[in-house]
């Protein structure tokens, strides 16, 4: 055989491997025909015959006479999502940053990470809870959850909702284990592998890793000061058609910049001329000291389908999350729930953030971390700043800096660093899909009172420049 034909083989060959290897085929998934193979990749369609005939000879695929070749499954890897994607630096991988601030020891610093210190959270209401529950009925406290969740839970939430102007009806809501698993619910019930993804760069690091599962394009929008790049956003949408668009609507991670309603209004009319849905993840809305412009209210949850949790107000420990969108949307994402979870977040969970929301007790205690917020993101600033690092933008609320680093340190770098003193940072290309963002730094104002924290940034980053 020429060798030129064998080399072509070869790397046709490989092309299907790789697909089966990235899930864009799998089992059972028939191949690209003979001849529109053969347009695809530029060669002769006895090429493809020679490639295809040899990989069912391996036993890759195998041939279905009068209907063309399919997969066999036999040599599918299991799915790797660290090693999905463009190869990363483990350190400026968002599952390195989120294993090391789960695992971290007490001891360990973590203004890297995603959450409110335990001694912040409402102790003395979810004791109570827990004191209450303690009294329950067998049922609540043996039985499966129902497959929407808890209806005392979803009047709440219908009832806050309404507070702002957004009328959702009960069949229009269901509670999920968390709001990642909302996300991953909807992404099952709208995504296709080879589908894309409009996500913000930079964006909330998880909605990056959990989009990898689902073997999505992921292109990303540049964020401002006012929200997603309108003129980027709207070219976007023509060039690459995608199917979602996943972002903080409020309190934005990781910049902390609020959603304006010009922006508002004229990403909307972009997805309606483009049949785009939007997932609105809205669980840093109680953080926001004043109402700020959302895409579900003036929607309708017509295509913005809205997701949030009580994780980041009331408990991480206590998970449960909701989603409220289309009422032929909620009842496929409840059968997916049932398939996956059999049945809605656990009723002793609801149960107990039912008592704390429904109470003044909440409320007082948001009014109280919202204070405390202002003062502790002060300080950061404070202490940051000898140190050259600078805000992207001070945020109206929440408990996330996006800063600046000093010319010529790189983030990821500084983080591999800081772990080694026990400090737990989230460099910024964990937050960018286009990787541009090596001299940014996500700090959790909430977790900066250990003066720790500023020695190791300051060492790290005199050590980063005598090595440069």
């Amino acid at each position: 055989m020429d060798q030129r034909v064998a080399t072509r083989t070869e790397t046709l060959m490989q092309e299907v491997r790789r697909r089966i290897a990235g899930r864009a085929l799998a089992p059972g998934d028939r191949l690209p025909s003979i001849r529109r193979f053969a347009a695809a990749m530029n060669v002769s369609p006895s090429t493809v015959v020679e490639a295809y005939d040899r990989l069912a000879a391996e036993g890759v695929i195998r041939a279905r006479p009068g209907s063309g070749f399919y997969v066999t499954g036999h040599h599918q890897p299991p799915l790797v999502l660290a090693e999905m994607g463009a190869p990363r630096a483990r350190d400026v991988d968002p599952f390195w940053v989120t294993r090391q601030s789960l695992d971290a020891e007490a001891a360990v610093a973590k203004p890297g990470c995603g959450w409110l210190p335990a001694d912040w959270m409402p102790h003395a209401a979810l004791r109570k809870g827990l004191r209450k529950l303690s009294h329950a009925s067998d049922a609540l406290l043996c039985d499966y959850g129902s497959t929407r969740g808890s209806p005392a839970l979803r009047r709440l939430l219908i009832a806050r909702f309404a507070e702002e102007g957004l009328d959702v009806a009960p069949d229009q809501v269901m509670l999920t284990g968390s709001g990642t698993q909302a996300i991953d619910l909807i992404g099952r019930l709208l995504l296709r592998p080879g589908d894309t993804v409009l996500v913000d760069d930079p964006c909330y690091f998880n909605f990056l890793a959990l989009l990898r599962a689902h073997q999505v394009k992921v292109v990303g929008v540049p964020y401002t000061p006012n929200g997603p790049d309108v003129a980027a956003f709207e070219a976007m949408l023509a060039a690459e058609r995608p199917r979602l668009y996943v972002t903080n609507a409020g309190l934005h991670n990781p910049t902390g910049a609020s959603l304006t309603s010009q922006t508002a209004y004229r990403v909307l009319s972009a997805a309606a001329a483009h049949d785009l849905t939007i997932i609105e993840d809205e669980i840093f809305a109680d953080f926001d000291p004043a109402p700020a412009a959302r895409l579900a209210v003036p929607d309708g949850l017509a295509r913005v389908i809205r997701i949030g949790s009580f994780s980041k107000t009331l408990s991480a420990s206590v998970r449960c999350g909701y989603i409220a969108g289309r009422a032929d949307w909620i009842e496929g994402l409840v059968d997916l729930q049932i398939a996956t979870g059999f049945g809605g977040p656990s009723p002793v969970a609801t149960e107990l953030l039912v008592g704390v929301l429904a109470g003044g007790s909440y409320r007082k205690h948001m009014e109280e971390v919202r204070r405390r917020l202002v003062r502790a993101r002060k300080d950061a600033v404070q202490r940051l700043a000898p140190l050259g690092i600078v805000p992207w933008l001070m945020p109206r609320g929440g408990y996330y800096l996006w800063c600046r680093l000093p010319e010529g340190i790189d983030s990821a770098a500084l983080a591999r660093r800081a772990m080694a003193d026990g400090v737990v940072l989230a460099p910024g290309n964990v937050f960018s899909v286009s990787q541009s963002a090596a001299g940014f730094m996500r700090f959790n104002v909430a977790q900066m009172a250990d003066r720790h924290v500023t020695a190791v940034l300051k060492a790290a980053m005199a050590e980063q420049r005598r090595a440069g």
